[in-house]
């Protein structure tokens, strides 16, 4: 049987998600140079490099990781749509996991303020699309209509789910949309409408921004650790679209909603944890119907009963089970390639104690979740050391 290493997330950075971004290069910059001083080591100690962008041109994030130095580290582009930076990620903990580094690097960055969607319809080639007829937007406002239909969900439900993830975002200082005072679910109604039932303020925030993470083997973070809690990669899975009774097989933007709870149920087995031992999750959502539906799918809540979490508070920070505790895609943002480094960001940060207002008080275990047009699902379940 082949070892595998122990991995523990070392160091995290990020630049700020905003609309009106600075260069691609100089958000790579920062948000890697931040999570190498997190970690407290030098590029030179970082044994692979993984790039997760959608947006750019082949050749930039090679070219900005020379801005960090050149030490003939093999630097990889990784993309997998919206779980572009969990796919890099993962690539840099199976690296350590496997042997062939004592530390990796994953770096994501993107603006989607300046990225081409015809650019990208042309890319997925002549063959029919679902997507290059229903935007995401419409996708999701349908499965919310019919989460209404069968579960007699409300406008209110979606609009509370929202509110509460902008005001998590209020006191996070990386995240796009940092609202003065707290925002009320009657203000996410008021909003101009999308597609119903959804309004712009329950749609993810578009703009620019970089995030990373450097992973490395138990011996290293030790030697690192400073005192600080250490943070293991306790699961990673990575799941592609399955078939499922009514399937659409022309390029659904993220697959069957089963995709979810078959990665999850993968995630808890390999940790050794289920839902009652998770405190705080990170999920894929553009819209509020889609944190909803995870509660349920990730065995938070029985089907159909996710409401009843959201009326509760349960899903606010100081409830049973916090969701996006940074904002989520919805107010920290959504540029692409680093959001679900964002994720990691924040929830390593959390299980440092290191959160301050948004804290989760004496999180342990981290479920961080991300889905790919594609369709592609990528989880990680992120693990404290120690007491607490």
């Amino acid at each position: 049987m082949t070892t595998q290493n122990d991995v523990y997330v070392i160091g995290v950075g990020m630049h700020p998600f905003m609309r009106d971004a600075p260069s691609l290069r100089d958000m790579y910059f920062t948000a890697a140079s931040a999570a190498l001083k997190d970690a407290g080591i030098r590029f030179q100690d970082i044994g692979y490099l993984y790039n997760g962008y959608i947006g750019g041109t082949f050749l930039e994030g090679i070219t900005f990781a020379k801005d960090l130095g050149l030490t003939n580290v093999p630097i990889v582009h990784v993309e997998n749509a919206s779980a572009t930076g969990s796919c890099a990620f993962r690539e840099a903990v199976n690296a350590v996991r496997g042997g062939h580094c004592e530390a990796a690097m994953a770096v994501g960055f993107d603006d989607m303020m300046k990225f081409s969607r015809s650019r990208a319809m042309a890319q997925m080639g002549d063959g029919p699309k679902i997507d290059s007829t229903i935007l995401p937007a419409a996708f999701f406002a349908m499965w919310a209509v019919r989460r209404m239909h069968d579960h007699g969900t409300s406008v209110e439900t979606y609009a509370k789910i929202a509110a509460k993830n902008w005001n998590h975002a209020r006191h996070n200082p990386m995240a796009q949309r940092q609202a003065a005072q707290e925002v009320t679910a009657a203000e996410i109604l008021a909003a101009p409408e999308v597609s119903y039932p959804h309004t712009t303020k329950m749609a993810c925030a578009a703009g620019g921004g970089a995030a990373a993470a450097i992973v490395a083997t138990k011996e290293v973070a030790e030697r690192l650790a400073g005192g600080r809690p250490m943070v293991r990669v306790a699961a990673s899975q990575m799941k592609s679209e399955h078939y499922t009774p009514g399937h659409v097989f022309l390029g659904a933007v993220i697959g069957p909603e089963d995709l979810t709870r078959v990665t999850t149920e993968a995630v808890y087995q390999e940790a050794g944890v289920g839902p009652t031992d998770v405190d705080l999750v990170h999920v894929h959502d553009a819209f509020p119907i889609e944190e909803l539906m995870y509660t349920e799918l990730m065995g938070f809540a029985e089907p159909g009963e996710g409401d009843r979490l959201v009326a509760n508070g349960d899903t606010s920070i100081g409830g049973r089970i916090p969701f996006s505790t940074d904002g989520g895609l919805t107010a920290r943002g959504h540029p692409g390639g680093p959001t679900g480094l964002a994720q990691i960001w924040d929830s390593v940060q959390q299980l440092r104690g290191e959160s301050g207002v948004r804290q989760v008080k004496g999180a342990r275990n981290a479920l961080v979740h991300m889905m790919g047009a594609g369709s592609i699902c990528v989880m990680h379940l992120l693990q404290r050391d120690g007491d607490i």
